[in-house]
Order: C-alpha cells, then sequence, then structure tokens
C-alpha cells in the first residue's frame, strides 16, 4: 500500500473531528474536511487555513474526491437523535449520509474507511440502531475497500458538546445548584479521554498495511466504572479545584431510562497489540476537563 497522504474528515467541526484534524495536521497529512455553511467553526477556526474544506449543503458531496485523490475517510460525523428529532432525521444522518461518502469512497478509488461506531447494543435507541445498520454496510463494501470499524463508548475532555451528559454535570456544578436529580449510576461504562481515543485513529493508521479487509476494534481503557463513581470524582475533582461546590448528586432521584444497558463489554486488545495503550489516568482526565470551567 502506498504512503499515505490525504484523509478526509467528516464531522470535523465535532468533538472528535476536530481533535483528529489537529492530530492529522501535526502528523503532516494533508487533510480535506466536509461540513456546512451553518456549521459552528469555534474548534477548529484556527486550523481552517491549514486545511481543505468542501461545504456539503452547497457542493456536490462527491467534488471533495474528484478534486482530491482520498486515501483514507475517518468518518465521525453523527446525530444523536435527541427527544425532538424524527427517525428520518437520525437515519439521514447516521446510515444515508454514510452511504453516500461510502458510495463516493468505492468511485473514487478511495483505500480505507475509518468508521466510528457505539459499543452500545444495536436495539437501545434509533441512533445505535442506524450506527449499527451502517456497520453492516461497511462489512458488505470490504470486499472493494478497507474498513476499520472503531467502537467507542463513552468519550470525554475539553470542548465536548455542551449537551452532552459531562459537560452537563458540570454546567450544573458550576451554577452551583442545590441538587441534580440522577439515577442511582449502577450503570458501568468505559470512560475513555479524548487523547487516548485519537491516539487509537493515529495508532491503526500506521498499522493499515497489516490489517484485514473488515477490521473491528474495542476502544476503551478496558476498566469499568459506575457512572455514580465517575460523578462522584468528578465533583470531587470539582470542589477541590475551586474550593466551592455544595451541590448534592442526589442518586435514584430519577428512574433509568427505558432499555438502559446496565454494562458493557470492552475488549481493546487488539488495540493493545497494535502498540495503543491508553495514557490518561482519570483524576488527570477530570481535572483537564474542569479547567474549561475556570
Amino acid at each position: 500500500m502506498k504512503k499515505l497522504q490525504t484523509i478526509l474528515i467528516t464531522g470535523a467541526t465535532g468533538f472528535l473531528g476536530s481533535y483528529l484534524l489537529e492530530a492529522l495536521l501535526l502528523k503532516g497529512y494533508k487533510v480535506v474536511i466536509l461540513k456546512r455553511t451553518t456549521s459552528n467553526t469555534y474548534r477548529i477556526e484556527r486550523l481552517l487555513d491549514q486545511c481543505i474544506s468542501y461545504d456539503v449543503d452547497t457542493q456536490p458531496l462527491e467534488l471533495a474526491f474528484r478534486d482530491q485523490h482520498i486515501d483514507v475517510v475517518v468518518h465521525t460525523a453523527c446525530h444523536y437523535g435527541r427527544n425532538t428529532d424524527s427517525i428520518t432525521q437520525v437515519a439521514e444522518s447516521n446510515l444515508i449520509f454514510g452511504l453516500r461518502i461510502l458510495d463516493s469512497c468505492l468511485t473514487f478509488n478511495t483505500n480505507t474507511f475509518f468508521n466510528t461506531d457505539t459499543l452500545l447494543q444495536k436495539h437501545l435507541n434509533t441512533y445505535t440502531l442506524s450506527k449499527k445498520q451502517f456497520v453492516e454496510w461497511l462489512k458488505q463494501a470490504s470486499d472493494k475497500i478497507q474498513v476499520v470499524n472503531f467502537k467507542i463508548e463513552h468519550i470525554y475532555g475539553p470542548k465536548d458538546d455542551a449537551t452532552k451528559f459531562v459537560p452537563w454535570v458540570l454546567s450544573q456544578l458550576k451554577a452551583n445548584i442545590p441538587e441534580i436529580r440522577l439515577t442511582l449510576g449502577e450503570q458501568e461504562r468505559d470512560f475513555i479521554y479524548i487523547d487516548d481515543v485519537v491516539s487509537a485513529y493515529l495508532t491503526a493508521l500506521g498499522k493499515l498495511p497489516e490489517l484485514a479487509s473488515f477490521n473491528e476494534f474495542d476502544v476503551g481503557t478496558g476498566q469499568l466504572l459506575t457512572v455514580k463513581t465517575f460523578l462522584q470524582n468528578l465533583k470531587k475533582t470539582y470542589k477541590v479545584s475551586f474550593d466551592l461546590n455544595n451541590t448534592k448528586l442526589v442518586f435514584g432521584a430519577i428512574p433509568y431510562r427505558e432499555g438502559e444497558m446496565m454494562t458493557v463489554e470492552v475488549n481493546n486488545q487488539k488495540l493493545l497489540d497494535l502498540g495503543w495503550k491508553p495514557r490518561t489516568k482519570l483524576e488527570d482526565g477530570l481535572i483537564n476537563i474542569i479547567k474549561e470551567y475556570t
């Protein structure tokens, strides 16, 4: 396989995509990004003059592939399917858009497709269903393009979306509200820091000639924590950092959501075998995200 030169990122203005963009540029890759004219580019404003961008709401999707020789696609764009979103919106973003990218890859002979998947089960909600359906299409196409499917469950770090769980809890702590009403918090999750996720992508990128046509990796620390333990550590770190917080975490105040997964199975051995390992300790990761709130 020839030396990789050009990588296209979807979702580059988002949390994971923005970190990947910076890391790939630092590694010397030529990077192409897909965004919309309405995209909030605050995370990548200082990087826009270092990459090539195409606005998919005003330009044909395949134009980026026609103009640039795309060696690798890193697909991070997704739609989580909040309460007000329709099934069609979720499917359009997570399935149809992905298939359009895949079509262009096959038409213009892209070598490798990195997909960002979830460790959550297929039938948990519309988000997980659409993500797993897209993986089935990738498997079908893997005789024509190399596929690397990264299954990730709970990334945390600075610059995450304010609507996500950890930033939301931090915003409540910052407001010093009397209490945060939560479930019992017995769900087990593998909380992994953003830098470790980025390094997993970079590790796999460097090992592509050794990988099969279809590859699947669990991206996690290998250590499960209950949500309750994670939040207790978060609040403790916050209180130490600011020496002020009287917010009570009220566990058991609300029921679990319907179909809640109480644990996840994470086996990161395949990634470890590639030479990757997570390096960020929980306490260090928590300090880093709390710095945003100073």
